[in-house]
């Protein structure tokens, strides 16, 4: 399959938060009530207005150290009448075009909590199962991110156990329904999890240059498995949606291509990943750009991949080959 790559890129970042979004940040000027727990919340707003009052008081009572709500300017018309109603909860607004993975990194650099919990506020609207027992069992597991059961309104569980695979070369992500326990998982659905936040700077945060969010989540996810740290599913962990379950463009564009060379391109070598020059080729065959800006990218891939060798702990044919062995 090729891939329509004629628009360049962007380099490819080599430090968290390397992109600086104009923003606007609003509230946070009263400490919180009653905190249990060194967890901040990060929440995405993109439910509109209309139930905004009733998430952050369910949010309030959780007693999390720190509560983020993290947007996009278009569509936001009452944060600020909404942030004097509610002191304690920070508003980052980015007020240029960004993506998921911009949010939650400005969220992530927002606070200085060990721990974070990254919430769709869609999943917000009824009483939060979260805790500081949920919190403390969680962290007492060390993983980089610990993804929970998500259920849809009408009850049905989806999937949560990713799984990577490949066939003739093709990389693919099975799922199933099937969970257990502290169980590996390749990524969160919809960024939904438990981080330990200073393992999601470690390992550079989401790549601002992946456009497409489920590209840009599986980058990240895939790099932290490559780079020796764990997501895993804790099954009494749960939440639940309140409407439409969001869906996911797994659409081979532009940001494949660049989840394709950071992470399945490199190869593990005794201590340390690199890109072969050979593996050019096969980059470009998935490639319809002209010749010099698929050279353009294969080299700033090769480059990045050159300063964090040390990081890799395993390639991709590894991780793939093992994946059942993982504990």
């Amino acid at each position: 399959m090729k891939i329509n790559a004629g628009v360049a890129m962007n380099t490819i970042p080599s430090t968290f938060n390397a992109r600086q979004i104009n923003r606007t940040v609003l509230g946070g000027t009263e400490k919180l009530d009653k905190v249990t727990m060194p967890v901040t919340c990060i929440v995405f707003s993109r439910s509109g207005n209309q139930y905004r009052s009733r998430i952050l008081s369910n949010l309030l009572e959780c007693g999390f150290e720190h509560i983020i709500c993290v947007e996009e300017q278009i569509g936001v018309c009452n944060t600020d009448q909404i942030s004097r109603q509610f002191p304690q909860v920070q508003f980052i607004i980015a007020l240029e075009k960004v993506t998921p993975g911009d949010l939650l990194n400005m969220g992530m650099s927002e606070t200085t909590s060990p721990y974070v919990l990254v919430l769709q506020d869609d999943l917000c609207m009824e009483e939060i199962p979260f805790n500081s027992s949920i919190a403390k069992k969680l962290a007492s597991l060390r993983s980089y991110c610990i993804v929970p059961r998500l259920i849809t309104s009408i009850q049905q569980p989806l999937p949560a156990n990713f799984i990577p695979s490949s066939s003739k070369s093709v990389f693919n992500v099975n799922s199933t329904m099937s969970i257990a326990n502290g169980s590996a998982t390749l990524y969160p659905y919809d960024m939904v999890g438990f981080y330990d936040r200073e393992k999601y700077i470690r390992l550079g945060g989401a790549d601002y240059t992946i456009e497409t969010p489920y590209w840009q989540n599986l980058d990240l996810s895939f790099r932290a498995w490559l780079w020796g740290e764990k997501i895993s599913i804790a099954s009494s962990f749960q939440f639940y949606y309140s409407g439409d379950v969001p869906s996911e463009d797994q659409t081979a564009n532009l940001s494949y291509l660049r989840f394709y060379l950071k992470n399945l391109l490199p190869v593990f070598k005794t201590d340390h990943a690199e890109i072969p020059k050979s593996s050019f080729f096969a980059f470009k065959s998935r490639s319809s750009c002209g010749f010099s800006e698929t050279l353009k990218q294969f080299n700033d891939a090769r480059k990045w991949t050159n300063e964090n060798k040390y990081r890799f702990k395993l390639d991709a044919a590894s991780l793939i080959e093992n994946w059942g062995k993982i504990k």
